[in-house]
């Protein structure tokens, strides 16, 4: 049974079996099938330069087969009818940092979105209790936030500028970098210039996310003309990627997981070409956030412009009904992103592909390498 298997692979295999029946385990997954380890010293805490340099892991789901590139091969590995579909978002400089009025503590936080009346809701944290009508100020000399009420575990505040919201981030807040780049970093001192154009895709239209649809972090203008060059073609859909993007897997198993919501936008051109009925063009999708839309359409066209909000999680067993292609990032262990890796690759060539990433040293993440799942 063993002789044609690869080491990596027999432990991928023996990591499934000890969780328990394997197609128990594909029906209903359970979260220590999502785990593995990773050296610290792996997590990325910049993007390679130029960004195209990044490496390129391709998987190819039907053989087993791994190779080893960089972004910029991509070339070489789509097909000149294929059509790259791309999330056009942009991150807003959500991360608030300010500090108490009243005593001068310390707060942080992360603006999520404004309400009609132009106040604001955001995820705040204190050494110190939180409380209605406490004021709090952004650096030395900007602007005031107070704080109205709660709303759940978030905090609806009002600006004290008579500008709009992404105007006062604009220039009082700073890149939301996810936690574990920050940590990473330790004492690296690195400018925020640089994060706030690193951590933006070089399409990026629309204001309103709180984190990068990452994958597409990747692309440079030589990298894009290229891909058209060789014939690809390009769509762009919006979602905007919310905080529910670094939400654990608390749950034993994904089925009881709550899956965040996040609100999605797709022109009526774009679903045409989505919709047609001719599948001899391969959609590729940039990123896990584009895959989640594509997957979360209509089953018909509805024929106009379509906005609609998704809760959708992508798991094994998954029938795909528009990604053929899947470009993304190396994600964290026991967490949704991985798990909708799987439903693409299956768990097993997943796990494979991982430990084989961890032993060449790829880097992970955010601002890590990638993956182009075939």
């Amino acid at each position: 049974m063993w002789e044609n298997v690869s080491l990596l692979r027999r432990i991928a295999l023996f990591r499934m079996l000890i969780c328990g029946n394997i197609r128990r385990c594909i029906g209903c997954m359970r979260l220590e099938q999502l785990d593995y380890e990773l050296p610290s010293n792996l997590i990325a805490t910049k993007p390679a330069v130029p960004r195209d340099q990044a490496r390129l892991m391709v998987v190819h789901s039907s053989s087993g087969r791994i190779e080893h590139h960089r972004i910029s091969d991509l070339p070489d590995h789509l097909d000149a009818t294929d059509i790259m579909v791309r999330n056009r978002s942009r991150v807003l400089p959500a991360r608030i940092e300010g500090s108490r009025v009243d005593t001068g503590g310390r707060v942080s936080g992360l603006y999520l979105h404004s309400l009609d009346d132009g106040s604001w809701v955001a995820m705040l944290k204190s050494n110190g209790k939180l409380r209605s009508g406490l004021s709090i100020q952004l650096g030395e000399d900007g602007p005031v936030l107070e704080l109205l009420g709660r709303d759940g575990a978030s905090w609806i505040m009002r600006c004290d500028r008579d500008q709009t919201a992404e105007a006062v981030l604009q220039s009082h807040g700073k890149t939301p970098l996810p936690p574990y780049i920050l940590s990473a970093r330790g004492e690296e001192m690195i400018d925020e210039s640089e994060d706030r154009d690193w951590y933006q895709t070089i399409y990026a239209r629309e204001s309103g996310s709180v984190a990068a649809p990452t994958a597409g972090l990747h692309f440079t203008c030589e990298l894009e003309e290229a891909l058209r060059i060789k014939g690809v073609s390009f769509l762009d859909v919006l979602l905007h990627v919310g905080p529910g993007t670094f939400q654990p897997v608390s749950a034993p198993t994904l089925d009881k997981h709550q899956m965040h919501r996040e609100d999605y936008q797709v022109e009526k051109a774009v679903l045409d070409i989505i919709m047609a009925t001719d599948r001899a063009r391969r959609l590729v999708a940039v990123g896990t956030t584009t895959a989640r839309v594509l997957e979360s359409l209509p089953e018909s066209n509805p024929g106009r412009d379509w906005s609609a909000s998704t809760e959708l999680m992508i798991s094994p067993p998954w029938t795909w009904r528009h990604v053929d292609v899947l470009m993304t990032n190396f994600h964290l262990p026991r967490s949704t992103l991985l798990a909708l890796v799987a439903a693409r690759i299956g768990i097993e060539l997943m796990h494979e592909a991982y430990a084989i990433a961890v032993e060449k040293e790829y880097r992970f993440y955010s601002y890590g390498d990638a993956m182009l799942l075939l």
